[in-house]
Order: C-alpha cells, then structure tokens, then sequence
C-alpha cells in the first residue's frame, strides 16, 4: 500500500474497533441464515429477513466500511480526519443502534423498540456525515473520489431518515403509500446510493493501486458518477413522489450504464496491471466485480417487471438483494480486508523499525491456508444459495448457509490473528 499518507492515519483505536465489531456481525449473520435458511424461499418482508438484512447491510457493511474510510481518508483526501473523538463517540452509538434494530427485527418490536433504535441508528449517520463533511470541507484537493464519497454520505442520510420515518409510521401510521412501497426506496438508496458510490469512490482509488496499473481514463469515472446519481434522484423522485414505475427502466437502464463505465474502468486497470499474480484480498476483488454483473441483469430485467408469475418475481427480487448484498458487497470486503488491516497492524507494529531491520510482510501476518478456505466455501455458498432462491430449494439454501458460516468463521480466524499480532523480536 505505498503512497498511503500514514502520518494522517487516525489512531488505531479509531479504526480496529469496526473492523472487530463487522467481523462479529458476519458471524452472527451467517449463524442466524444457518438457522432461518427456509424463510429464503419466501417472501422478504418477514422478521428474519429484516434482521438478516440489516445485520448485513448495518452491522457487516456499514460498519467496517466506517473504520476502513477513517483510515483511507489521508489517501482519497489527503487530509487528516476531522475529529478522531467524533468517530469513537459514533462507533459506540451506531453499534448500540444496530444491537437494538436487529433485536426489534427479530422479535418484529415494530411499534415499541424499532423507533428507538432507527433513532440511535440514524443519530450514528448523522454523526459519521459530519465527520466527513467537515473533514472535505478542509480538504486542499478535492478529486473525484472526494465527490463520490461526499455524495454517498448524502444518500446514506436519506436512507436513514426515510427508514426512521418508517420506523415510527408503525405507531402512528402517518405516512400515505404502503410500507413495502417504502421499503423498496429505502433499499435502493442505501444500495445504490450510499454503498455503491462509497466503493466506487474509494475502490477507484485503492484497486489500481493494488494492481499497480497507471494511465486509467478518468472520464469513466465522472460518468459514473452522475449517471448513477442521476439516475438514482430520478428513480427516487419517481418513486417517492410521483407514485409512478411509468420511467423506472430507462432510470434502471442508466444506472446501469454508470455501473458498468466503472467495471469497465476497473477492467482496465486489471488489463494493465503490472502486478500479475493476484493474493487472495485481489482474487476476492476480482470475484466480486463477477458477480456484481448478477444484480445489473436482475435489476434490469425487474424494472420491466418481468416475470408475470409473482412467485417468481419475489425469488428475482430476493436473489437481486442477495446478489447486491452477499454477493458483490460481501466480497468485496472479504477481500479489501486483507488489503488494508494487515497493512494498519503493521504499520502500528513495526513503523520504528522500517529500513532498520527485518520486518514480517503484512501478508505475513495471516494465515493463507484460513483465507484459501473462506475464499472456496463462499464461491460455495454464493452458488448454492442463488440456486436455493431462484429455485425456492430450502435443503440447498441450508447446505449454502453452512458453506457461509465456514467462510465466516474462517475469516473471523484470520481477522482475530491480525488483530492478536505480537512483534517480532529485534
């Protein structure tokens, strides 16, 4: 990771505790679909579902997406966080918030618990797009990363307030279209609007670094951007105050097309790449670029509202989430973890001793065996339980779970290994 701007890194005590906390919650995630894999077959606004849901989407993605950009800022903005004591006071309120959420999920305390912990959720939002803001607001160089991550955060606000107030529209009922109308606004601006343009943002930054690949054409990347947002404020609009799905294709069909200028600029910098053999952080990258390719189509295909059948649509809908959620998130991160929390563990351990004396590699620090088996049940697990929800199969969608709680757990392995760290005598 060279170029990394390590003397405006935050403390490590900023970033490790998300990174514990995410690793957690895909264990607590892969145990409760372990447990609750037949309710895949059905439909998706069900308490396990919901739970399942945002302790992917809140708890696993959210999170470690938080601590990874606390350290990533000095790169994208070459600057030093605002405030390192705003980011702890957040962690501690966005991880109480998401216990009480998951908890008001799996127990459907809709009209009691749930508003309370929307609340503490959306007070963590609140408090991390400050952060941010203010952190870009004294940035001297602003790129287009810094616009992507900025705008991202944006969504991430009205994604939390549009689920507050649906949250407290379960009491008081003050809200005029149907809950799953909602719900579906709700889910694509997160998706869409916070999660895909945060990883755009920092991933074009980061992936050619780690390809090590020059000369990238830029403006596919400004495309990208307001072609997605675009489309995405168009959608919303559509949605939320027109009431209308008349334009939803052609809204699908351009942000479909900022999508895939940012694969293509990621090909690219893959072609050119002067690193040729790929460790198991970049093959994870590069997996999940594949299967991004699954909720494009997805997408797509149910903006035209096609099948007919609704049992069939349902499952679409069901695997487009999956595919969005665990299949091209989850990898992701799955891979970028062992790009960057090696390198943190590292630098905290040995920076003294740099160019002194001989240092362990960051890739040194974790088990490659751990990794090769995580990386093998989750391709696993991924096609096992596409096929179980596409094709309502719960004996499958329970083999696929397990395969899951494997790579969870093997990833647990080596993150705690990194964590557990002890120098190497001089």
């Amino acid at each position: 990771m060279q170029g990394l701007k390590t003397d405006l890194a935050p403390s490590k005590n900023v970033v490790l505790p998300h990174f514990k906390y995410a690793a957690i919650s895909f264990f607590v995630l892969a145990v409760l679909m372990v447990l609750s894999s037949p309710d895949l077959a059905g439909h998706y606004f069900q308490p396990s579902i919901l739970t399942i849901t945002h302790i992917a989407a809140l708890g696993w993605g959210t999170m470690i997406i938080f601590g990874a950009l606390y350290q990533l800022i000095p790169v994208v903005m070459e600057t030093a966080l605002f405030s390192e004591k705003i980011a702890k006071i957040n962690f501690w309120i966005l991880g109480t918030g998401i216990l009480l959420l998951t908890g008001a999920f799996w127990h459907f305390s809709v009209t009691t618990l749930l508003p309370i912990a929307a609340s503490v959720v959306f007070t963590g939002f609140l408090l991390f797009i400050l952060n941010i803001t203010l952190t870009a607001l004294k940035a001297t160089k602003k790129n287009i990363q810094t616009y992507f991550i900025v705008t991202a955060s944006f969504w991430l606000l009205l994604t939390g307030l549009l689920g507050t107030l649906m949250s407290f529209n379960y009491r008081y009922n003050f809200l005029n279209l149907s809950h799953l109308h909602y719900l579906k606004i709700h889910a694509h601006m997160g998706i869409l609007g916070w999660f895909l343009l945060l990883i755009i943002g920092v991933g074009s930054l980061l992936l050619p670094m780690f390809f090590v690949s020059h000369k990238l054409n830029i403006k596919k990347l400004q495309f990208s951007f307001f072609a997605i947002n675009g489309g995405l404020i168009f959608l919303t609009a559509e949605w939320w105050i027109f009431n209308s799905s008349m334009l939803t294709p052609v809204f699908a069909l351009i942000i479909a097309a900022g999508i895939l200028s940012f694969m293509s600029y990621v090909y690219d910098s893959y072609k050119k790449r002067m690193r040729k053999n790929l460790d198991i952080g970049m093959k994870f990258t590069v997996l999940s670029i594949s299967l991004f390719l699954l909720p494009i189509v997805l997408g797509i295909v149910a903006s035209f509202r096609i099948p007919d059948d609704p049992l069939l649509f349902n499952r679409l809908l069901m695997l487009y989430g999956f595919g969005f959620l665990m299949g091209f998130i989850t990898s992701l991160i799955l891979g970028q973890t062992y790009k960057t929390l090696p390198f943190i563990i590292w630098l905290d351990k040995y920076k003294d001793r740099i160019g002194k004396t001989k240092t362990p590699m960051p890739r040194e620090l974790y088990s490659e065996k751990a990794a090769t088996i995580q990386y093998w049940s989750y391709v696993i697990s991924i096609l096992l339980l596409s096929g179980g929800i596409i094709f309502s199969q719960p004996v499958i969608l329970k083999a696929g779970s397990l395969f899951l709680l494997i790579c969870a757990i093997a990833y647990n392995f080596n993150i705690f290994k990194i964590l557990r760290h002890k120098p190497i005598k001089k």
